[in-house]
């Protein structure tokens, strides 16, 4: 089971902070830093200092990381065209020495649009897959031909499709809740399927269906890796575990039901029934970013006994 930290920075963090923590990830052993990409702050967060983007802060972590996967759950198909978002991220893979991963999705707050002036269109799900359709194929475009695509939301006419990453295939992550059009782009498109804040249930019915059409796409189930997204709350005793609750607004019950949390043994016992429903990758959602002991802990007292 690989653990990946996965951060909200649109919460309240900068970019010193967010470097902070992708160094812990490094140096304790965590799997890979993901990111969201947002620009507003959710809830009650004030959002202090303000945003940052997701692709600068993930150019800036390439140069100042070495081993750690680099990526996004998810980009925000609405912030960016498909052909800069592109070459946006070869360039930052090409930076990291091949250590990028794109989580792509076909954004969903509309306030944050409104806030920043961002067109949000109601046809979201059909740009999204021309999204990925264009992303993929400028990727693959042999050095020296040109790519084209006549679409129905974009258009791109002889184009030189550079830059390329340094990995061969920039793993693409597809992730979500929904019954059918999600599990098809999938099946069409993704190297990892990540359903995020899913309880057991949710989880299995959701990784049977991406099977399914992967499958029925004519690939094998298994070409996929399989992955959750959850919050996540350790303590070594319950007054930690309280008090790390308190720290991000949430009660314990509430955290033990619906993410990660309790004692290890606890933590490792639930990451161990998302594993028997295929599992293989869990992106802890951490949202006190100061608190580098929490990172720490499930570095020694998870991690180790999922090894």
């Amino acid at each position: 089971m690989d653990l990946r930290i996965f951060t909200e920075p649109q919460q309240g963090a900068d970019y010193d902070t967010l470097l902070k923590v992708a160094r812990a990830t490094e140096e304790l052993g965590f799997d890979a830093f993901f990111r969201s990409d947002h620009y507003l702050s959710m809830g009650a967060a004030d959002g202090l200092p303000g945003p940052t983007d997701a692709w600068i802060t993930l150019a800036g972590l390439a140069r100042e990381t070495k081993r750690i996967r680099l990526g996004t759950l998810m980009t925000a198909g609405t912030f960016r065209l498909p052909g800069v978002l592109a070459i946006q991220v070869a360039q930052v893979d090409r930076m990291s020495g091949g250590r990028i991963e794109l989580g792509l999705g076909a954004g969903w707050f509309e306030e944050e649009h409104r806030a920043y002036g961002i067109p949000f269109p109601k046809e979201k799900f059909g740009r999204l897959e021309e999204q990925l359709e264009i992303v993929t194929g400028l990727w693959d475009t042999e050095v020296g031909k040109t790519f084209s695509y006549d679409g129905r939301y974009y258009q791109l006419a002889d184009s030189p499709a550079l830059p390329k990453p340094a990995q061969a295939k920039v793993p693409v992550l597809i992730g979500g809740h929904g019954a059918s059009r999600t599990p098809r782009l999938a099946a069409r498109f993704a190297d990892e399927f990540n359903i995020p804040f899913a309880s057991l249930e949710d989880t299995g019915r959701q990784f049977a269906r991406v099977r399914a059409a992967a499958e029925e796409a004519g690939r094998p189930a298994d070409a996929l890796v399989y992955s959750n997204a959850l919050v996540v709350c350790v303590g070594r005793d319950d007054a930690e575990v309280a008090r790390r609750a308190a720290a991000i607004g949430r009660d314990v019950d509430e955290l033990k039901a619906n993410g990660l949390a309790g004692s290890p043994a606890e933590v490792v016992d639930k990451i161990g029934r998302y594993g028997a429903l295929g599992s293989t990758r869990i992106y802890l959602q951490v949202l006190d970013l100061d608190d580098l002991d929490h990172l720490e802990l499930i570095s020694a007292q998870v991690q180790t006994q999922l090894g």
